[in-house]
């Protein structure tokens, strides 16, 4: 029984199902004996990443025991050339994506760790982790096409010495991706802003809370929760405004108001002081500060500066500072001055003025234009 056993073997069909379902059940072994081991070492760490390079591992491992299994099993049923030239070229460019897309994963983990952990003077820090993970994927990518090149076969010699001119051609038709690239490495570099950063652009009025800085755009999340893209060429070519930049994540907003003429002063800073107490979104150092500012036109001008917690408060302590003081004067009665005009009308045609105001009027006529005449 056991020649006969052996001699099934003989037929290259079962000899070839054989590796296939043998690697599909060492594959599931990797899964659940070596990727479970994995994981619970894992949990006994203290620190995240080695869970998240378990997890990026577990897919490449399993496919590729099965893609080396499949490739044993066609060289076992002796197919021919092309058909094995086509077979093992599918195998490797699945075998490339899965372990690339593994590799920028872990990379991007390993970058995240080691920069919360950085030293203040280190070169990785947590506002360079853009730029690397662009440099990261940049190279990754490119060891992957390489790969895939080499597993169908192409001559990569040929490649590289024409990459000069297919640079060139590249260069023109993305030129606009490539200044978006070039300008998000700038952006990185010279750190105007960081994630996490509230920035304002001045020119396109565009402002938020910085997301990600990618290889193409940086995602801004605006204050109505809207995330928009935008292109770092753009940004490198505009004023950037970071209002979280300094010492300090706290802004100075102000509210300007002016009293009428005759107010009484000190009741006006009273108000003014009370109408900052218990507000929502300043912060309590800096203290509030109001000023009395010049001698309007119409009214005396009053400034009340407060700091806010966050750059994103900025409308809505406005708009609740501007109600608290329009409440604190009318309670107060203290009156906010208003443009007003009077208007005189010195006479309706075919009506009769009063004898007081047809003496007010001028009296004095322009003389009259002499009329030029031409004779007959």
């Amino acid at each position: 029984m056991f020649e006969e056993f052996i001699q099934l073997f003989d037929d290259p069909r079962i000899t070839a199902t054989a590796i296939a379902i043998g690697s599909i059940f060492f594959a599931f072994v990797i899964e659940v004996v070596v990727i479970n081991a994995l994981r619970v070492l894992a949990s006994r760490t203290t620190t995240s990443l080695d869970d998240l390079i378990v997890e990026a591992l577990q897919r490449p491992l399993f496919f590729s025991v099965i893609f080396i299994g499949v490739s044993w099993a066609g060289r076992a049923l002796d197919i021919d050339g092309t058909a094995r030239f086509v077979l093992n070229g599918v195998l490797y460019t699945l075998a490339v994506l899965l372990w690339t897309t593994a590799s920028l994963k872990i990379g991007t983990a390993v970058l995240r760790s080691a920069s919360r952990n950085a030293r203040p003077n280190a070169v990785l820090q947590l506002r360079t982790v853009p730029m690397f993970d662009i440099l990261l994927k940049v190279f990754v990518i490119i060891f992957a096409a390489y790969g895939v090149l080499v597993s169908w076969d192409i001559n990569v010699g040929a490649w590289i010495a024409s990459a000069g001119v297919l640079g060139v051609a590249i260069g023109f038709a993305a030129k606009d991706s490539l200044a978006n690239l070039f300008a998000g490495i700038f952006i990185i570099a010279d750190a105007p802003y960081k994630i996490g950063d509230y920035i304002r652009l001045s020119d396109s009025g565009m402002c938020g809370t910085v997301t990600d800085i990618g290889m193409r755009s940086t995602r801004l999340i605006t204050r109505d929760d809207i995330e928009i893209n935008v292109p770092n060429s753009l940004i490198g070519n505009d004023k950037v405004i970071n209002e979280t930049a300094g010492p300090y994540r706290k802004a100075r907003v102000a509210a300007k108001v002016s009293v009428a003429y005759g107010s009484n002063v000190d009741d006006v800073f009273t108000v003014l002081r009370a109408v900052t107490q218990d507000l929502d979104g300043v912060a309590e150092s800096p203290e509030p500060i109001v000023l009395f500012n010049e001698f309007g036109g119409s009214g005396l001008e009053f400034s009340v500066l407060v700091w806010i917690k966050e750059p994103r408060l900025r409308e809505n302590v406005i708009s609740e500072l501007n109600t608290r003081i329009y409440k604190g004067l009318a309670e107060a009665d203290i009156e906010i001055p208003y443009s007003k005009h009077d208007v005189f009308i010195k006479q309706f045609p075919g009506v009769e003025l009063p004898p007081k105001v047809r003496a007010a009027l001028p009296t004095k006529t322009p003389p009259a234009r002499p009329v030029a005449t031409r004779e007959p």
